[in-house]
């Protein structure tokens, strides 16, 4: 029965991953994310696990990231700027960058 539950409690974490990791997906669309990066590629911004392994092991990258997505800058991935998202809700912003993060190659 402990294995059981073991296993009952690993699928429910990873269900739970799965779920959070499509929540953030869906916010990458709903704010247009996907229309400069994608996961895997480089498209007109970084893929987004580029970026994950970029700020692999900072300690202050989901802060770094959280101010590059709200304020946009240049010059860190290239020519083509990244322009603000000031009205993009902080808490979505958030949600973004450890989505973000969290990605592997």
């Amino acid at each position: 029965m402990k294995t059981l539950a073991t296993g009952l409690f690993v699928s429910a974490a990873l269900l739970a991953s799965a779920g959070n990791a499509l929540a953030s997906d869906a916010l990458a669309k709903k704010h247009n994310c996907l229309a400069c990066h994608a996961a895997d590629k480089k498209l007109i911004g970084p893929a987004y696990q580029d970026v994950a392994a970029k700020y692999k092991g900072d300690a202050g990258a989901e802060a770094k990231l959280v101010a590059k997505i709200k304020n946009g800058g240049a010059g860190v991935w290239g020519q083509v700027p990244m322009p603000p998202n000031a009205s993009v809700p902080d808490a979505d912003i958030k949600t973004l960058a450890k989505w973000v993060l969290s990605l592997k190659k």
